[in-house]
Parts: structure tokens; sequence; C-alpha cells
């Protein structure tokens, strides 16, 4: 028998039994000492400690099993020096392992953490001790703390802080153009000069404890900071002793939880020991109120041009309502920044702010109903444009500015408002000048409101110059004076836009290409075929309008669509009247473009012009075929900079009006040209060599300049309406647009009115009025510029319909048509154009119909539908998108 499997010797003195008899016998819980032993560690078989009986095994392997099972999850004593082997009995110097237990407790340590003596989950469970001193430790630091933080800081004095500076911009050649922004700080009135409707009306909307409160509101504070930590605002949540101390530390104005803190210390301190009256009279004296109106006399003047103290309880609930911002609640609205701040939109959340105070006002029992019961409208603003530094051109250049700083966020509208800015603009004076004298000297002439009162009143006219090698705006024509009119004409006009909308189809055609008539709606660019200028479609007037496929076009009612051209005028060679592409867009005739814009899709078009640089907001929808004619109404800085896209050879340069920015701490922003390839040269320079023709021998003749070449394209709508001339050099991008608009301050639709007999014309046409300007300013402009010729074009796509289908005869019951009204439409679905105020009745009330350039070809269309019509055709007129920062392009 091996070694490994010999039986081990038994223990002396009775054997297993007696082994079993001395444990079970043992009260204590000690296991009985064998039979016969002495006491002695050595009858243990041990060293220097007693420990278990070594229970006898049939081999080392099994006795290891054992001896782990015995220990299981126990905590392994510390072995001495010379233990023995790891399982076996130790020798005279070291224990074997047996029972676990814990080492003797050493030196008593501060913090008992992990908890000595405690094993698993509980050594880390923490006593209640070490909570209980914790949290003591924790409210006595913060007490600590905060009582340093309310030592170290000091009651600020808004008279001394709360200074707001200029702003100054200059012009491109770095001249100083104007400074502005501090020159209406505040005045500072006692609190016996301010009403007390004006202290009740901020009690009641934006604090209503403030009389009781500390100063502070630690709801509002906690939201305040998880706002910030989310990497929102902090406001919203503060008093109006917070609100105080933030509006008299203007020079610092960071978004940061020490900030946050340090201005609780302080408002704690000012509530502490200052009087609520100066607390109020502070506030309201530090306060922005918008129009560059720093505290509550400046705002009593800007808005209503009389001191503080003769405000009444309508006017004070008012300015309540211009603190929450002026932006979104000035009636004077502020579509430059933000095109949802109209003034129909700011009115009418101004007015129910306004209620909304009065109301809690006698809630709060601070105004008796009698009273309250005398303002349910608006007040009366005066003029936002007061100062006489931003008239003229000024205003609507700083506002350009402005807008284009906060709408890429540049620069927030709070830092603006507080100052301190050098801006560098792309503006040239010389060209600001030059283009105002091109409009007055066309208006002057021409227009004459007191002798034609019925049709020369309310014309506007609108304009912006691009520089195609980098998309500086170089120059804009806004309006007669900025502080007369605030609606910048350059920037936003909600007028159509009309047949300049056509290089975008025939750009479309160009780079994608007419669909396979035989395939699926959706083809990828490689199954389509590219459109050569020499394509040929059809010029009849009273053409029955085709989808892609050959089949006619219905509306949703299943009403055929019949395009007229201009003076019902048909155009191209009989008896097909077969007109190529290039004398299509020469003579503007719409029934070719319409069916181009059909066979490429509607949704190419549209992405084409997004290409170009229009915003998608300025676009209407593309249910209608009318959309290829320019239903849309982009701003006449988009459309000078989606033309100069073609001029640069398909490199598309957003405009932008601001070249630099610095600060006392240095530069805030430098602008770089950031190009994208929106067409290839191909296209771009083939959309160019048509548009030459246009001003070669076409309808915009009247825009050519001496020695230089020039392409462009004339606009008329329908119902003439608005009339437009967009044309372009090498280096210059230019859009004129001209509309009659009624947009006073009653007038809140905004309502375009007809040009016939404007001017003393029979109709105002995009070859007229706007051209000669354009003419005009063109000429000055580039005066000592030298002339650069366009690329020659390389040859592009194929011939299209070489031998067009013969033109199908037309069934007025079946057909939609527009210009000429019929005596029953629910027959013949004719119909006069709906104004633009007017919601779309039925789909084919929003065709296109004729309008005229000269020579009478030039096609126009209607106006799109409004909001609320479900058909999705479009948006509606003057609603701000069609500007440089308006709609979802921003």
């Amino acid at each position: 028998m091996s070694e490994h499997r010999r039986k081990p010797p038994q223990p002396q003195g009775g054997g297993r039994a007696a082994a079993r008899r001395g444990q079970s016998g043992s009260s204590s819980g000690r296991r009985a000492a064998p039979r016969g032993a002495t006491g002695s560690p050595a009858d243990y078989g041990l060293g220097q400690q007693p420990v278990e009986e070594e229970r006898p095994y049939s081999g080392r392997a099994e006795a290891r099993r054992a001896a782990q099972r015995s220990t299981g999850s126990r905590r392994r004593a510390p072995e001495p020096a010379g233990g023995g082997r790891r399982g076996t009995p130790g020798g005279p110097a070291g224990p074997g392992r047996g029972r676990g237990r814990a080492a003797p407790p050493g030196k008593k340590r501060l913090i008992d953490y992990p908890r000595a003596g405690k094993y698993g989950a509980a050594r880390w469970m923490p006593s209640w001790k070490l909570v209980t001193g914790l949290f003591i430790g924790f409210i006595g630091s913060m007490v600590a703390v905060a009582g340093v933080g309310y030592a170290l800081v000091s009651v600020p004095d808004p008279a001394k802080t709360a200074t707001a500076q200029n702003n100054v911009f200059y012009w491109s050649d770095g001249s100083e153009m104007v400074a502005t922004g501090g020159e209406t700080n505040r005045q500072i009135v006692n609190i016996s000069q301010i009403p007390k409707a004006m202290q009740h009306a901020v009690v009641s909307q934006e604090n209503k404890t403030f009389y009781t409160d500390s100063g502070v509101d630690p709801k509002g504070i906690a939201r305040a900071v998880f706002n910030m930590a989310r990497g929102g605002n902090t406001q919203g949540g503060s008093t109006i002793t917070q609100q105080y101390v933030k509006n008299a530390r203007l020079d610092d104005q960071s978004q940061t939880i020490t900030r946050k803190f340090k201005e609780i210390f302080i408002s704690i301190k000012v509530g502490a020991t200052v009087s609520k009256e100066e607390i109020m009279a502070g506030y309201l004296n530090s306060a922005y109120y918008g129009r560059n109106a720093y505290g509550i006399q400046a705002a009593a003047r800007a808005y209503f041009n009389k001191d503080s103290v003769d405000l009444n309880p309508g006017e004070c609930a008012f300015l309540a309502a211009m603190l929450k911002g002026a932006t979104y609640y000035d009636p004077a609205g502020a579509t430059s920044i933000d095109p949802a701040a109209t003034s129909d939109a700011n009115g009418r959340r101004a007015l129910a702010q306004m209620q909304d105070t009065l109301d809690k006002m006698v809630e709060y029992h601070y105004l008796s109903p009698t009273d309250r019961a005398k303002y349910t409208r608006l007040p009366v603003v005066k003029n936002p444009r007061s100062n006489t530094q931003l008239s003229g051109q000024i205003g609507y250049l700083v506002d350009l500015a402005k807008a284009y700083l906060v709408n890429n966020k540049i620069i927030t509208a709070d830092k603006l408002q507080q100052g301190g800015y050098s801006i560098y603009t792309t503006f040239d004076k010389k060209k600001i000048n030059q283009l105002k004298a091109a409009v007055t000297n066309v208006q002057k002439a021409n227009i004459k409101p007191k002798q034609r009162p019925k049709t020369d009143t309310h014309v506007q006219f609108g304009g912006a110059s691009v520089d195609p090698t980098t998309g500086a705006i170089r120059a804009i024509y806004g309006g007669e004076d900025a502080t007369k009119h605030f609606t910048d004409n350059a920037d936003s006009t909600g007028a159509q836009v009309g047949s300049t909308f056509k290089p975008f189809v025939l750009a479309a055609a160009m780079k994608w290409g007419v669909r396979n008539p035989d395939g699926p709606a959706e083809q990828p660019q490689d199954e389509r075929t590219q459109v050569s200028p020499k394509s040929l479609y059809s010029g009849k007037n009273k053409l029955k309008i085709k989808e892609y496929n050959g089949d006619f076009w219905k509306d949703d009612k299943g009403k055929e669509w019949l395009q007229t051209n201009d003076g019902n005028e048909s155009l191209g060679s009989a008896p097909n009247y077969r007109i190529d592409l290039r004398e299509a867009m020469q003579f503007s005739v719409n029934s070719a473009y319409v069916q181009l814009g059909m066979d490429v899709g509607l949704d190419k078009v549209k992405e084409s012009a997004m290409d170009a640089g229009i915003l998608k907001g300025s676009l209407a929808g593309t249910n209608f075929p009318s959309f290829s004619i320019g239903i849309s109404d982009p701003s006449a800085i988009r459309m000078a900079g989606a033309y100069a896209t073609f001029a640069a050879s398909g490199e598309q340069r957003d405009p932008y009006s601001v070249q630099k920015v610095t600060s006392k701490d240095g530069e805030v922003f430098n602008h770089k040209v950031v190009s994208d390839q929106a067409f290839t040269p191909q296209v771009a320079d083939n959309v160019t060599d048509v548009l030459k023709t246009v001003v070669d021998k076409g309808t915009g003749t009247s825009a050519r300049l001496t020695g230089r070449e020039v392409a462009g394209k004339t606009g008329t709508t329908d119902g003439n309406k608005s009339a437009w001339f967009v044309g372009y050099t090498p280096q210059l991008s230019t859009a004129i647009t001209m509309f009659r608009l009624d947009d006073n301050e009653k007038n809140k639709q905004r309502e375009f009115l007809e040009m016939y007999g404007t001017g003393g014309q029979e109709k105002i046409h995009g070859a007229s009025f706007p051209a000669e300007i354009w003419h005009d300013y063109m000429e000055q402009a580039l005066k000592n510029v030298p002339p650069k010729d366009f690329p020659t074009p390389e040859p592009i796509g194929e011939i299209v319909n070489d031998v067009p289908s013969p033109t199908p005869s037309v069934t007025p019951s079946q057909t939609v048509t527009s210009p000429t009204p019929s005596p029953t439409p629910s027959e013949t679905l004719t119909s006069p154009s709906p104004s633009p105020t007017e919601s779309c009745k039925f789909s084919w009330q929003c065709s296109t119909t004729g309008g005229t350039d000269t020579g009478g070809t030039d096609g126009g269309v209607t106006s799109t539908p409004t909001a609320t019509d479900t058909s999705g055709t479009g948006n509606t007129r003057g609603n701000g998108n069609g500007g440089l920062f308006g709609g979802s392009g921003g």
C-alpha cells in the first residue's frame, strides 16, 4: 500500500468516540480536551495557542478539503512569522489554518471607515455616529463659507456700475459708420417719480412675495443652477432683488455657477441691509426695456415720449411686459432678429401679457376692477427709431449687422445690448450712397402720390448688392428712412419673385436632367437626360401641362392645368410653337418653363434653388406647376446671393454682413469665407450664357451696361403687384424689387396692391423701373472696376424634344386657368387671383397668370395660398421668411 493511502495513527486516549464525547460535552462552545491531556499545548500538537483537534482523514487531499470547508468564507487570521504550512498543523513557531478570527484592534482611528471588526456588507455601512458627524461638519463649513461670502461682497450702486457702452460700427474701408447702443443709457429717478402702478405691475407679474421675502428664492435658484448645468440660461427663477443685483453688475454677466452664487450672497446682503423701496427703485432704474432704453425714465420716453411719473396703469403694465424681452413684445417688431417677431405677433403677445398683468394687479388688490376696465387695448407707442444717427440707410445697416451676429450665435442679444464691441461690416459706403441715389432719382421722377393717389401711394423699393467672390453684402436699400419705415425691404418683403425664379428651373434641368417618361417618379441622375439649352418645348399659350410620363396634370379635384403666357400670346415656330429654352428665357415664356419643371420634378427645382442660396422657409410648396415661375418670396439679399452663385461658376457662398468683431479683450469673431460647389462650372456657366441673352436682346435690354457683359432676368407677378430685376457681372450681383404694400399700423396683414397705372405706366414691368434702377446703380458702382468677361461655357446635355408631340386640344370644362375670368367658375375653374390676405378656397384660385415685361412677354404668377390653406402650396405673404436670416435656414 502506498504511503498516501496509509491509515493515519489513531490519537491516544480513547479514540474517536472519546473525541466525539469531548466535543459534545463542551457547554461553552469549546471542544473537550482529549482524554489524558495535561493542558499543555503539546497535547494538542500546536504551538502557542490552542486550536481544534484535527480530525483524522484518509489522506492529505481530504484533509485540505475539510480544512477549506471548515474555514469557508471566514476571514483568515494573520499568521505569525514562522507559521506552519497552510492547511496542515503548524510547528512550534506557527499555527495551522483553523477558525478565522479578526486581528486584535490596534490604535483607534479618527474615522472608523471601513469599520473595524465588521465583515461583508456591514464593514462598508457607515455608523450613525459617522453620518451625524459628517452632516454637522458639512453644515458648519457651509455656514462658514456663507459667512465669508456675505462679508466679502458689497451692495452695488447701479448709478456707477450699470451703464451700457456704445457699439461702434465701421464701413468696409475701416472708417467709422456710427456709434450706437449706449447713447440711451438711463436717467436715475427717485422712487417718488415712479408710479405706484409700475411698482405694483412688476410685483404682480414677477415676484408677488417681494415685500416679504429675504431677497432670494431657493426654488428659483435651484432651478437656475440645474438649467445652467444642462447648458441653458439661469434666468426665470430670480426675485426682483436678484434681478436688481444682476442689472447692477453688468461688468460680470458670465453664465457660471461662481457668478450665480456671488449674486446670491449679494442679494441676501441687499435684502438685509437695503429697504424694499430702494431695491424697487434700483431695479426699475437699471432694467432694460428694449429700444436701447435702460431704466423706467428712458423707457417712458422711448415708448410714450413722457416722463415716468406721468405713466398710467395701462402703460405701466405694458412696460412690465417689455421686461420679458422687447424682441418679442415691442409692437414695432424685430424681424431682423427673428422672423417670428413680426409687428402683428408682437402686438398680440404684448396685449396678452399686459392684460394678464392688470388682472393680477386686481387679484392682489393693487388695482380696482373699475380702473382696470379702462385699459383693454395696447397704448399708442411712438417711433422706435428716434435716434437721428440711425436715419436714412444706417438703421437698416445696423439692424442687419446685429441680426447677423445674434442669429449666427456669435454674440448674444443681451451682450450686444450691453455694448463695448467694435463691429466691422462689409458695407461699402460709396455703393450704399449710389444705390440710394439710383432709387431716389427714379422714384422722384416717376412716382407722384399727390398727383396719382390711387396708383402711386404705398410704392416701395428694395435692393441688395453681393460680392460673388466672397458673399459679402456690399450695399442694400431697405426703404426711404429707417426712422420712418421700419421693415428692411432688402432683407424681408414677402413680394413674390415671378420669372426671376426661372434660372433655377434651367439649372435643375442641366444638373439633374429630365426624367425618363417610362420610369418611376423618383429616378437617379444616371437614368435621366441632361438638358441642353437648345432643347425644344412648346411656347403655346393655354398649354395643357403634363406630368413627366405624359399624363395630364390634375389637381385634387381632377381638373387639368392650363398654362397661359402673358398677353395670351403663343411664341415659337408654328404649328407646334416649338421654342428652345434659351429663347423661352429670353422672352420669359411661361408654358415652356412650367412644363420643363414638371419634367425635371418640382422637388429638384426646389433643391436647386436652395443649392443656389435661397432659404427653404421662403419657398412655396411644390404641389402646383406654378412653382417653377416664382410664387415664392425670397428677399433681395437672397436673390442677389443666389444669382451670385451663377456668377461664381457654381460656387455658393452665403451672404454675410460682418467681417470682424473686437472688444476690449481682443478679437471676438473673424469671418472665414466658406464655399460650396452647388453646381458644376459647366452648369452654372451655361445658365449665365442663357441669361446674357435676356439682357442682350430680350426683356432685360434696359439693364445693359457700357462695355460690360451682363446676365440677368426680369420678373413680374400676377396682378402686377411686384416687379423685379436681378442681374450680375463677374464682380457684383444685384437684385432690385418694386411693389405696393399697405403696411401701416392699422393694416397688420401687409396687403400687396396692384400697380396698374403706377408711375404713369399702364403696367409695371421688371424691365421698367427695377431694371432702370439696377442699370443706374451698377454703372456707378463698377465705374472704376476693370471690365471682366464671363467664362465661355462648355457644351452641355442633349437636345430634348427635338420633335415635340402635337399640342392637345383644350376643353375649357376640364382645365384650370386664371387670367380670363369666367361667369361660371364651377364649370371652367377660372377665377381672379386671391389677394395676399385671402385664403385659397379652391386650389385653382392659386394658379398662375401672366404679368409682363418689356415686350409683354414676361409671365407672372398669382399669390400663394395662405397658411390656413391645407393644400400645402406655399406660405403667406409678408411673413418675413424671405430674409437673410428668416425661415428654417437661419
